[in-house]
Order: C-alpha cells, then structure tokens, then sequence
C-alpha cells in the first residue's frame, strides 16, 4: 500500500481530533482553581468508570433475552478485588487478575 498525501493529512487530522478534546480541558483548567467542591467530584471520576467497565463484564447479555452472570469472569473479579483490597496496588492487581484469569481459562 502506498502512502499519499492525502494519507498523512488523514492520520494528522484523526490525531488532532483525538488529541485535542483531551488537552483543551488540562489547558483552560491549569490557571483557574477549582472549589474543593469540584475537586471532590472529580476524584471520583476514574473509580465510576473502573467500575463500570468491571460490572459490564461480569454480566453475560449476548446469550439470549435474560441476563446472566458470566461465571468465569465472576470467579476471577473476586480474587482479584480482595487482592486490590490488600494491596492497594494497580500493577499487583492487574499481575494477578491476568493470572487468575488465565487459570481460570485454563481449568475450565
């Protein structure tokens, strides 16, 4: 495949696209002080997201019309949040979530 002009302006466009929705904020917020209001509801921003993607998975709904728990994956999530719980350690967590995990495919 050859790469043409048009190639390169499309790639530099989809990167400014991604890249600049993401800076603007970091940009407009750094000289203006946020109420500790603010700062508390942001805090919680990553955690709601976390766990919203961990829930998803835990439910099966591609299986038909009712919804159903996705065994392999519960029975992973729940050694891997007691480990996060004692470690309080990302890289340790996700270490031993991929572990568990691919025991778990593994075995059954």
């Amino acid at each position: 495949m050859t790469t043409t002009s048009y190639m390169v302006w499309l790639i530099i466009g989809c990167a400014l696209v991604t890249w600049l929705p993401r800076v603007i904020p970091f940009i407009f917020v750094r000289s203006v002080t946020l109420p500790d209001v603010a700062l508390k509801w942001l805090s919680f921003i990553p955690v709601c997201i976390l766990s919203a993607l961990v829930i998803e998975n835990l439910f099966d709904t591609e299986s038909g019309k009712v919804v159903t728990l996705d065994w392999p994956v519960f029975v992973t999530f729940v050694p891997t949040l007691i480990i996060a719980l004692i470690t309080k350690s990302l890289s340790i967590t996700v270490i031993a979530g991929v572990i568990i995990m691919a025991a778990v495919r593994f075995f059954m």
